[in-house]
């Protein structure tokens, strides 16, 4: 492994802390998005049960929040391989990939969780709610495909030159 000043022998713990972040973040969104929409699912579960089948969307479009930030995870963890140099430069844009899926992983499962717990208590008692409430949805769950997109972008720009 070349070590020069663009290459310095800590740049791919940068790197990692994008994985890290990806991961972790998106995963937190997501995690909040499905306890709090669950909370209002299981508001209404004593009440309508038939309604719960089509009230677990909020908790489907959580989930789908970490599945971003773990593709964003691999698509970094790829171009980290100790035989090969790894820029600095490489792994600053590596982090910044991984925290932007990461924060707009979580600020979107937050969104998730808001909208799916309050959507999903006033759908018990007007069903007419319920496309309001998954067009809410769907905008939120757009936040964490904006830093997706953002992620995507940022990695194709990565290249490691260690001259």
């Amino acid at each position: 492994m070349a070590t020069s000043d663009l290459c310095p022998p800590f740049a791919p713990f940068f790197g990692l802390a994008g994985v890290a972040s990806a991961v972790v973040l998106s995963s937190l969104g997501a995690a909040y998005g499905t306890a709090r929409a669950g909370v209002g699912i299981a508001g209404i579960g004593a009440f309508k049960p038939e309604l719960m089948m089509k009230s677990l969307i909020p908790v489907v479009m959580a989930g789908i929040i970490a599945v971003y930030g773990l593709v964003v995870g691999v698509l970094i963890a790829n171009d980290l391989n100790p035989a090969n140099p790894y820029s600095l430069f490489a792994s600053f844009v590596h982090l910044g990939a991984g925290l932007s899926t990461g924060l707009a992983g979580l600020a979107g499962g937050y969104a998730i969780g808001m909208v799916g717990d309050a959507g999903v208590r006033s759908y018990l008692f007007q069903p007419r709610m319920f496309v309001g409430m998954v067009l809410i949805l769907i905008f939120a769950e757009v936040l964490g495909l904006y830093g997706l997109i953002v992620s995507l972008i940022l990695n194709t720009k990565a290249k490691s030159v260690c001259v």
